[in-house]
């Protein structure tokens, strides 16, 4: 895989702060920041913080992600974009006081799934998606871990997509994430 350099993405919704230094991208989230779209809360929050670059079919992006989970619905990940109203996050979120490792699949309406994950609530999780024709494999590991499939999903191949880290506190501002290893290549041969 090839690095991205951090000063080449574009952002979307930049934070009020954001750091790079030494091959790393700092930030701290703004208060109400959140990605949703309708279901079940009947709103939309199109405020999250991501740094994008382009993901064109048949390729993988992943970047490792270094957070410390400590208030609900802090969340960090990897965003895929496409529109406000067409997108895909996979991250890490503390939901309903757990830490939960999951993706919200967004086509008009968001789609949730999580798992509890209580020994990745601090640290460095790298995340990977991995994008051919209509499917997006989203993986997640830990440092000395092996890939975990976090989620299957389709992808609209008509869409122009770009993907990079995202974070998001919907709660409260000051939410610190730091990201390393921003990297993209071809998309991964194996299905799990």
């Amino acid at each position: 895989m090839k690095p991205i350099d951090f000063e080449s993405g574009t952002w979307w919704n930049k934070p009020p702060k954001a750091n790079i230094s030494d091959g790393s991208l700092t930030i701290t989230t703004e208060n109400e920041s959140d990605l949703w779209r309708h279901t079940s809360y009947g709103f939309i929050h199109d405020t999250g913080h991501s740094l994008l670059a382009p993901f064109p079919d048949n390729s993988a992006m992943e970047c490792d992600v270094d957070a410390t989970y400590s208030e609900e619905f802090y969340q960090a990940g990897l965003l895929v974009f496409a529109s406000e109203t067409q997108w895909i996050k996979c991250g890490i979120e503390l939901a309903d006081g757990v830490v939960q490792l999951g993706a919200v699949v967004t086509n008009e309406v968001s789609d949730w799934s999580a798992g509890p994950a209580p020994l990745w609530g601090s640290g460095t999780t790298r995340f990977r998606v991995s994008r051919s024709d209509n499917a997006l494999t989203i993986r997640a590991r830990r440092p000395s871990g092996t890939w975990q499939l976090v989620r299957l999903a389709p992808i609209d191949s008509d869409l122009t997509w770009s993907a990079g880290p995202y974070a998001a506190s919907p709660s409260r501002a000051g939410f610190e994430v730091t990201f390393q290893g921003w990297k993209h290549g071809d998309a991964d041969t194996s299905l799990h």
